[in-house]
């Protein structure tokens, strides 16, 4: 069995998805075991506590900065015995030296067909918001392993949705959560889970 950590700063509607997921048994290899909030009033560690997940509050303000928030994380995941490191509307940029750490063992959704929109800068509305001015008429969902560069890493799994002439970036940012988001993260993490358990299996 994978561990899994969901990383967030938010809502957690990318979190709920993949609980559910797991209740359903989509995800079979995976258990979501801890959450970890760079933001205390995120409502993603309500979702978590409700549903019986350790959860773990770590700031950059607390922690003194970036690196030292990165690190504090390492020692939560590691105390942990996660396996899986997931990305569900985590409003950090991870440095090499965490990435780096994570091979192949970290993983985000990115709301777009990446390569396009993608990158720094490109996260929430403002995804969505380039979609619409450049008038493209499909958009979609990326889930990708995670390296150094923002957006940059192996795509695992991409879902594509039509856009609407009166799409407006909150209908489109709606639409592109509920017809690929929830949908292709989950089987996504599935996926990773089995390869990581299988490894795990053969060591």
């Amino acid at each position: 069995m994978t561990n899994i950590a969901v990383l967030v700063s938010g809502g957690g509607t990318n979190l709920q998805a993949l609980i559910d997921a797991e209740k359903s048994g989509i995800i079979k290899n995976g258990k979501i075991t801890l959450v970890i909030s760079n933001n205390a009033d995120a409502y993603a560690l309500t979702r978590a506590k409700d549903n019986g997940i350790a959860t773990a509050v770590i700031t950059r303000k607390a922690c003194g900065g970036q690196s030292a928030m990165e690190e504090k994380i390492i020692e939560t995941l590691e105390e942990n015995d996660i396996d899986l490191i997931v990305l569900a509307g985590f409003m950090s940029i991870l440095s090499e030296n965490f990435t780096g750490k994570y091979d192949h063992r970290i993983i985000n959704i990115h709301p777009s067909l990446i390569p396009s929109f993608c990158g720094a800068g490109f996260y929430g509305l403002k995804v969505h918001e380039a979609a619409l001015n450049k008038g493209v008429k499909v958009t979609g969902a990326t889930v990708h392993f995670v390296n150094e560069i923002p957006d940059g890493g192996e795509i695992i799994m991409q879902k594509a949705v039509s856009v609407a002439d009166d799409d407006t970036p909150e209908t489109l940012q709606r639409k592109v959560m509920e017809q690929a988001e929830w949908i292709i993260l989950p089987l996504a993490v599935e996926k990773v889970s089995k390869s990581i358990s299988e490894r795990k299996d053969v060591k």
